[in-house]
């Protein structure tokens, strides 16, 4: 049944139809294990990075499927960097950076909404966190090939996978799973061209608009 507040929403903002489309696929294909958890193939030199690493707990899966998988986690809020940097002291194969990555260098405006810390703001106290260009961090960590990309930042995704597109970095990864962010109508526009560039390169395994998608590398 659809709650009320979603009814609503709907109504007043019938540019989220396609969100709202997506997430009533996701829920019927029950695609949060069907199709977004399915780790099995990653082998025991599988590169990881965790855009968006929050409290860690996709990361976890990644080890529960691949202990041995060498995991780069990018998150600029620095509570979470804390927590994040206790929970996987004893796992030397995870590395946890205190920054966010983007087009360029910057500052990034976090809310403080719980996990909700976004460029677009929220109703917590907002902080400021630092962003690196893309392309200067995969040359200083040597990430040639990435084996998995998991990206939620947020908005983020906006900044980031137009700089992996005209970088050509995009073609190092070898599967990439985004969730875009429908905050405005403009974004969906957006998300469109976004997609666009990337079938240059990736074949779309499966996609809920607004929800979740992967991308794989021909």
């Amino acid at each position: 049944m659809v709650s009320l507040k979603r009814w609503l929403d709907q109504r007043r903002n019938p540019w989220k139809a396609e969100h709202y489309a997506g997430l009533k696929a996701w829920r019927a294909d029950n695609a949060q294990n069907t199709r977004l958890q399915t780790y099995d193939g990653l082998g025991p030199e599988a590169l990881v990075l965790d855009v968006g690493g929050f409290e860690g707990r996709w990361a976890d899966l990644i080890l529960a499927a691949q202990p041995k998988a060498r995991i780069h986690v990018f998150e600029p809020h620095p509570r979470f960097v804390s927590a994040l940097r206790t929970k996987f002291a004893a796992r030397p194969n995870v590395s946890v950076h205190d920054f966010a990555i983007g087009a360029t260098a910057g500052a990034l405006t976090l809310s403080d909404d719980g996990d909700a810390s976004s460029a677009f703001g929220g109703k917590g106290g907002a902080l400021q966190a630092p962003i690196r260009p893309v392309g200067e961090v995969f040359s200083e960590l040597g990430l040639d090939r990435v084996d998995l990309m998991k990206v939620n930042i947020e908005g983020g995704e906006y900044d980031l996978l137009p700089a992996l597109l005209d970088s050509g970095l995009i073609a190092r990864i070898a599967r990439l799973q985004v969730q875009f962010h429908l905050f405005e109508p403009a974004l969906i526009d957006t998300r469109a061209a976004i997609c666009a560039r990337l079938a240059e390169t990736h074949d779309c395994a499966w996609s809920y608009p607004f929800i979740w998608e992967e991308w794989r590398l021909r």
